[in-house]
């Protein structure tokens, strides 16, 4: 109809200016870039507000995907919009510890929740019997298993900021969203929620259980005086700043654990959980009374710390619900798996926090498949672990609006190095940019490190700045006679290194003389002493020429080529000084012969029968008589048998 279609904005504002929007309206526009053209509202449309608010509404349930009269974006857009919005204290991302715990339920079997693998950073399973866990390794999902997680978000519950302060509470909150149905009737919503509460076995207790009876009850016993405690308290919530209780959590005690119930194992792997961080659990079972899926997205706010759920005692955000007919574990295993890593991607993580609605879930998982690479089936072994990278890169890309088309569209040359060695094209320009790049942080660098933390780096510093310079200045006085030895080689340490440290931008650098050096000096020590040069003449006249060419580096930003350096280049210097050092060795090897000869001529039967005895000399020459002479040693009163070697 003529009234339905869009208003064209001819440039003019004169028809909408009296146009009241309502908080509703403009939150149900959040989706709206500034900068786009957009329809206009009718005045006559203002009169429909709550019909069309359900009707957008109702349509958005059926299809997720933002469109607005033709208009569709993209999920990094939608993905980019969710994360530009306004942080409040109940939506700010924290670091997450994501748990996959699996149940299966037959008739007539006992069942609990066991722990299969968890998620720091990447993941990790329960392997050998559950004795212990894998190595972190990138985990490797099937497109097939992330399309069914797609619809699981469609098609199940999502419950966003919700506040429950325990397990039984969540529990209810799901099972009251279920619409009634014969398949799914009051008998059957009990035996889910009996399920959802059962306890979670967790692949560490099982060290826990070799602890002495004595120590089991007093932890028990804690325990239960903890819940007497709590009994007149309202539920436990962690805020997203840090507490008392994340602070206890940290020391692996909690009001609700004794101080022995924590193993040694689980102390070192709460080191490595963040300072705030909270858990994301993901319950995955098959049970056979269902049949049909039950799917639930819940987002507690605030975090809550549900007791036994959790391997680690930290507070719980997220929880993921899939429990479905008997026959398919492991494609449950395998959507639970992909929930999991969703959840430890950058970006989806932050969607998770910031999400609004179903649709901004599932525009975050659409963005998160544009962003994944399929390996074909037969060319590549899929029981191979792939190992964590050293460097993990960065997704800000994904993040800023355009960046991804950016870098699609004009591909650029990757350039090998940052703004600190492009070149300037201006004398010393350079070095006016590092001095401007510097400036700024020059006393906060020595301010931050008076410190009782800094002081275990200062006594390591101490000591691998002092070994090298005291090591080489002995061996450089060997090879030079004495003429530098020790003593200058620390007093030259010293006064460069403290320039250095004041004046360079790499306060940390370690000074003082190295292999290379030690090889230099020696061949020039032997050269001047061939060519009967001054030693420390030459050697000052080659310091100042050293500093002048670095002088016209600086000037001329010649530091620029470094970023062409290869690790040939590296390799090759490295091998040059390797081959002198051998060579070195090898030679005094050599000298060694001709200083202490070997007796080859030695007879093996009266090898035992040797002696060594000291007698006068036959013929003693020149210098032997002289030297007799002026310490006035009388030979014929010497008894040369009685001489030890001294």
């Amino acid at each position: 109809r003529h009234d339905e279609e869009a208003v064209i904005d001819q440039g003019r504002t004169s028809n909408v200016v009296n146009i009241h929007y309502e908080k509703e309206e403009l939150e149900g526009h959040r989706t709206l870039y500034v900068g786009v053209r957009m329809p206009l509202v009718r005045q006559s449309h203002r009169h429909h507000r709550a019909h069309s608010q359900k009707h957008r509404k109702r349509e958005r349930e059926k299809d997720p995907g933002p469109t607005e009269q033709g208009y569709h974006y993209t999920p990094s857009q939608r993905v980019q919009f969710i994360l530009g919005t306004e942080e409040d204290e109940q939506h700010v991302p924290h670091d997450l510890f994501t748990e996959l715990d699996e149940i299966c339920v037959k008739e007539g079997e006992d069942a609990e929740w066991k722990e299969t693998a968890r998620w720091l950073k990447f993941e990790e399973d329960v392997e050998a019997g559950g004795e212990r866990w894998s190595k972190p390794y990138v985990a490797t999902l099937s497109l097939h298993s992330l399309f069914e997680l797609r619809s699981c978000i469609i098609n199940g519950t999502v419950l966003l900021d919700v506040r429950a302060s325990s397990v039984e509470d969540i529990a209810d909150l799901i099972l009251g969203q279920q619409e009634p149905s014969p398949e799914f009737d009051e008998r059957t919503r009990a035996k889910v929620r009996e399920v959802l509460l059962k306890k979670h076995h967790h692949q560490n207790e099982k060290k826990r259980n070799n602890l002495l009876p004595i120590v089991r009850s007093f932890a028990d016993g804690s325990r239960k005086q903890s819940e007497l405690h709590l009994l007149d308290k309202p539920a436990q919530t962690l805020t997203p700043h840090p507490s008392p209780t994340t602070a206890e959590a940290k020391n692996g005690v909690t009001p609700e654990t004794g101080a022995m119930d924590l193993s040694k194992a689980e102390l070192h792997f709460m080191k490595k959980i963040p300072s705030g961080a909270e858990a994301s659990n993901v319950l995955v079972g098959e049970l056979d009374f269902l049949h049909q899926p039950l799917v639930a997205f819940v987002r507690l706010t605030p975090a809550v710390l549900l007791s036994g759920m959790t391997e680690v005692p930290i507070p719980t955000r997220f929880l993921f619900v899939l429990l479905g007919p008997g026959g398919k574990a492991h494609q449950y295993h395998e959507i639970g798996r992909s929930m999991a890593t969703t959840m430890t991607d950058e970006v989806f993580h932050d969607v998770a926090y910031k999400a609004k609605d179903r649709a901004d879930l599932v525009a975050g998982i659409d963005e998160f498949l544009d962003q994944v690479t399929v390996l074909p089936p037969g060319e590549w072994d899929p029981s191979i672990r792939i190992e964590p990278p050293k460097n993990v890169p960065s997704q800000e890309k994904r993040k800023m609006p355009g960046a991804l088309d950016d870098s699609s569209s004009h591909s650029k040359p990757e350039k090998h190095s940052g703004p600190e060695l492009e070149r300037t094209g201006r004398l010393f320009g350079g070095l006016v940019l590092d001095v401007k790049r510097k400036a700024p942080w020059f006393w906060s660098d020595f301010r931050d490190g008076l410190s009782l933390q800094c002081l275990a780096s200062f006594l390591f510093l101490y000591c691998a700045c002092m070994s090298p310079v005291i090591t080489f200045g002995g061996l450089l006085g060997e090879a030079t006679h004495g003429h530098i030895s020790a003593m200058e080689s620390l007093l030259g340490a010293s006064m460069t290194g403290v320039v250095y440290s004041l004046f360079a931008g790499q306060p940390l650098t370690i000074l003082g003389s190295t292999g290379p050096v030690l090889v230099f000096e020696k061949i020039l020590y032997k050269f001047c002493k061939e060519y009967t040069l001054s030693y420390l003449s030459l050697r000052t006249c080659i310091g100042l020429w050293t500093a002048f060419f670095c002088v016209v580096l600086v000037a001329t930003d010649a530091s620029s080529l470094v970023c062409y350096i290869t690790r040939f280049t590296e390799e090759a210097f490295a091998s040059l000084i390797c081959i002198i050092f051998i060579y070195e060795a090898l030679e005094k090897l050599s000298h060694l012969r001709e200083t202490f000869p070997v007796h080859m001529h030695s007879r093996l039967d009266l090898l035992t029968i040797y002696y060594c005895k000291c007698e006068a000399p036959a013929h003693p020459s020149n210098e032997t008589l002289r030297f007799w002479r002026s310490n006035g040693i009388d030979v014929s009163g010497i008894t040369w048998g009685n001489l030890t070697v001294t």
